[in-house]
């Protein structure tokens, strides 16, 4: 399967098994959505299980958590993730406040899907990656896959979550896995393993880190499309990289981190976001926090620019593999 095609069997298992499910969102429903993952749905289960929304990303989202707080368990789609700041207040004032609010007796089990980061000439306002901005909210699980066969057994899991999630898809990977060589063909993911994906239910584990590839030489934390660069840049480097791919960014799985670093000794943070307070930072403090006795050099940070996403200059502000393998060089080199 593809990612789109991946994401679509998840909730078509989840219409299936729980009638409490609902999918909805702007052109989500006759039309199966601007990516197509929900193609068919509506088809097969009907408009009062998957349907359109107006263009109101605030109403998407706010009437989502009215219909979790009622027993059902709403999948909304925002378009693109750059369109998620109308909705801001309903998801943080409200959705991850939900439970702590009413002491437990009402929970947001709801779960917003969002096209995320670049790669696919998208410009400033639909190639942005704002994963930081949800990891700060407390009451909200913030997910990103790499992969179709996460991609499906996250979804399943967030859609089971009593938590609101807050789930990211690199559409640079929807139809591929993409190494940051934008000039090569594109490669299908019906040539990669991770293309293999079970028809009928399965999860993948919340708050559990993949190790994406095992190595010696250097530690690298990431998540998303940089998972693919990361490799393509041990790979073109030689650097026996360790290659940690969170899944699910918040809550993290902070004993894979500190188990690899501790063996390896050296760091490398990736991610697409731009660099001043995106994820990373996050990350670097809690190497330095758990593993700083076990470090040989500096922990680096490859990250986007502190710009809006630019359109004509796209790979320059992309962290390709040529930066990637620049900072391991770096931690191997102090």
């Amino acid at each position: 399967m593809t990612m789109i095609q991946a994401l679509r069997s998840a909730m078509d298992v989840m219409l299936e098994r729980d009638n409490n499910v609902v999918i909805y969102g702007q052109d989500v429903g006759y039309f199966g959505g601007v990516f197509r993952c929900t193609d068919g749905l509506q088809a097969k289960y009907g408009k009062s299980r998957v349907f359109d929304a107006p263009i109101s990303e605030g109403g998407i989202v706010g009437t989502a958590v009215g219909m979790a707080a009622y027993g059902l368990r709403p999948v909304v789609e925002i378009q693109f993730a750059d369109y998620f700041y109308p909705a801001s207040d309903q998801i943080v004032s409200e959705a991850a406040r939900l439970r702590y609010r009413s002491a437990g007796e009402f929970t947001a089990a709801m779960t917003i899907r969002m096209p995320c980061g670049g790669g696919i000439y998208g410009g400033q306002t639909h190639s942005q990656s704002p994963e930081a901005m949800f990891t700060h909210v407390c009451g909200l699980r913030t997910v990103m896959p790499s992969n179709p066969y996460d991609a499906k057994g996250l979804l399943i899991s967030c859609i089971e979550n009593d938590d609101p999630v807050i789930f990211l898809e690199p559409k640079r990977l929807y139809n591929g896995p993409f190494d940051g060589h934008h000039d090569k063909p594109v490669v299908p993911w019906s040539q990669h393993p991770l293309g293999e994906v079970p028809e009928g239910y399965y999860t993948v584990p919340l708050d559990t880190a993949s190790v994406f590839r095992p190595g010696e030489d250097l530690t690298v934390i990431t998540y998303g499309t940089m998972v693919f660069v990361a490799e393509a840049a041990a790979r073109e480097t030689g650097v026996d990289a360790e290659i940690i791919d969170l899944r699910s960014i918040w809550p993290l799985d902070l004993d894979a981190i500190v188990n690899s670093v501790k063996k390896t000794g050296r760091c490398v943070v990736v991610h697409e976001a731009t660099r001043t307070s995106g994820f990373g930072a996050e990350l670097v403090a809690l190497v330095q926090e758990h593993c700083f006795y076990h470090l040989e050099a500096p922990v680096e940070r490859v990250t986007g620019w502190d710009t809006p996403y630019p359109h004509a200059q796209e790979w320059a502000y992309f962290p390709g593999p040529d930066r990637v393998g620049a900072a391991f060089k770096r931690a191997m080199e102090a």
